[in-house]
């Protein structure tokens, strides 16, 4: 089990990491008023069943943390419910499919030993600013048809559409610098649609063989998607195309260096690679919360939900449900079968997952081949963003030798 997350900055509420279990698979908090469920069977319930547990929790919690948010993401492909997201859904499925993803093998090999080209002989590598970001985000940028070399505006936007603090959502109250918050993250998504608008013009103009030439001229119910629609699927893709793999890379290596022996079993069986993904997905997940808002009564883990509840499903602690997973505690590559919920489940399956693990094993099998020793520095712990909706490392140095 590794037990450096305090002196990584891995926020406390977090507590599946550290060995502790719920003490109620499912819990009602009086404080914020929300429901949290934490069991995998019924996190199940939860994100399998659209209709009783809806993906439009603004309508919850426009009125705490601003009316506006609700109009700037009302055509949020992850906020939609069917029939509408099954259709927006179906045109975005077309760039994930395992065709594409094939034919991007040899690019995401060409762009790993590019980047790792550019890494200075010092014995040192930051792995996040070095491989993790810039990797996943060329390859998304290329796949929507806009440049590569704007992946620095990218990163901003990005990070402008994931929790950055430490706050608790809540349906009663503001945490302090929420209206910042709030102001920051609608004037990134304003700039983010700007920039898609110069772009999205020109493919109306000059269609190319790319995915935002794809939306500009696809049509849903006989109807062309209107700007904001695109750049709101754009946004989708971008974060699920790019920051998910940027995640799985590091708490990847993370995991490995907290457990040497499956390390050096790895480095000696490359068929390996992709069970220690997977673990690593269930171990240490990227996104540890999802939220639905419950349109009906509905009983979960003999536990009845009000209707217009807002439903916290905690993916982290369900992937360490006992229940579930033999000695859930313990990192082992290779569990059969190992249904974590990392990727989520039900039509809001993640988007992104199969790019993410071709990404992370062809970008790993190449680190470790160029990389004969890889480890943490212990005078450099890598840090943290400080959230309990996610475990992203923002930095992680590394001590390597070729």
């Amino acid at each position: 089990m590794i037990t450096r997350f305090d002196t990584w900055g891995v926020d406390e509420r977090q507590f599946w990491l550290r060995g502790a279990l719920p003490e109620q698979v499912v819990h009602f908090d009086a404080e914020s008023r929300m429901w949290h469920v934490y069991g995998h069977a019924e996190a199940v319930r939860v994100l399998s069943d659209a209709k009783l547990f809806s993906s439009n929790m603004m309508r919850l919690m426009a009125a705490e943390i601003g009316a506006d948010v609700e109009e700037a993401q009302a055509g949020e492909l992850l906020y939609l419910d069917p029939p509408r997201h099954t259709r927006l859904r179906r045109l975005v499925n077309h760039a994930f499919t395992p065709k594409v993803l094939a034919g991007l093998e040899s690019k995401i090999a060409g762009l790993t030993h590019e980047l790792l080209d550019q890494v200075p002989a010092t014995g040192r590598l930051e792995l996040v600013g070095a491989l993790a970001y810039p990797l996943p985000v060329i390859v998304i940028a290329e796949l929507l048809g806009v440049p590569a070399s704007d992946r620095d505006l990218f990163r901003e936007w990005a990070e402008s559409l994931i929790p950055t603090t430490g706050s608790e959502v809540s349906l009663v109250g503001r945490f302090e610098g929420q209206d910042k918050v709030t102001e920051t993250t609608l004037l990134q998504r304003k700039e983010f649609g700007e920039y898609l608008a110069e772009h999205i013009e020109d493919r109306r103009r000059h269609p190319r063989e790319d995915l935002l030439s794809g939306l500009v001229h696809a049509e849903v119910d006989g109807e062309r998607l209107s700007d904001k629609e695109i750049a709101t699927l754009a946004d989708v893709l971008l974060l699920a195309g790019h920051v998910t793999t940027t995640m799985l890379l590091g708490n990847t290596v993370l995991c490995l260096d907290s457990h040497p022996d499956e390390f050096a079993r790895v480095r000696a069986d490359r068929s390996r690679l992709p069970d220690v993904i997977e673990e690593s997905l269930r171990y240490l997940p990227p996104f540890a919360v999802t939220a639905r808002a419950s349109t009906a009564e509905a009983e979960v883990g003999g536990v009845v939900i009000p209707p217009d509840q807002l439903v916290m499903v905690w993916l982290g602690a369900a992937n360490r449900d006992p229940r579930v997973f033999d000695a859930p505690a313990e990192f082992r590559p290779g569990r059969d079968p190992n249904p974590h919920l990392t990727f989520s489940r039900g039509i809001h399956y993640c988007i992104g997952a199969g790019l993410a693990r071709l990404e992370g094993r062809i970008a790993l099998g190449i680190l470790f081949d160029r990389f004969r020793e890889i480890a943490t520095i212990p005078d450099e712990p890598p840090q943290f963003i400080p959230s309990a909706q996610m475990l992203n490392a923002h930095t992680l140095p590394l001590a390597v030798s070729s």
